[in-house]
């Protein structure tokens, strides 16, 4: 695959799992789910709501990791533990890295 913000052998084994009509109806989720997920991160963030905000941060990480969205998984689980950034880097990285698994993610769901 071209673009890695998906790995292949996690997304074909949730294909195998769940079936592919499945799996891009969870993608027709995701892609749903997930902007809201990041404005609330970035909501919790300007209110140091620092327990909305773990919250936040590990949905997004699972539902990234059921696609093998390794690295925006990866981003989130930092979010997770460490908690409360200093600043605003870190979530424009993970909307960065969400953009280029939602655009792979598409790909694979029109496939």
């Amino acid at each position: 695959m071209h673009n890695k913000a998906i790995d292949a052998a996690a997304f074909a084994e949730l294909e195998a799992s769940a079936g592919a009509d499945f799996a891009r109806e969870l993608i027709a989720t995701f892609l749903e789910e997930a902007p809201p997920m990041l404005a609330e991160l970035r909501s919790a963030f300007a209110a140091g709501n620092a327990e909305s905000f773990r919250r936040t941060a590990h949905s997004l990480k699972s539902n990234g990791l059921t696609f093998g969205a390794l690295t925006l998984g990866a981003l989130a689980r930092e979010l997770e533990l460490k908690g409360m950034p200093d600043d605003a880097l870190p979530l424009s990285a993970l909307e960065a890295e969400y953009a280029r698994a939602a655009a792979a993610l598409t790909e694979l769901r029109d496939a």
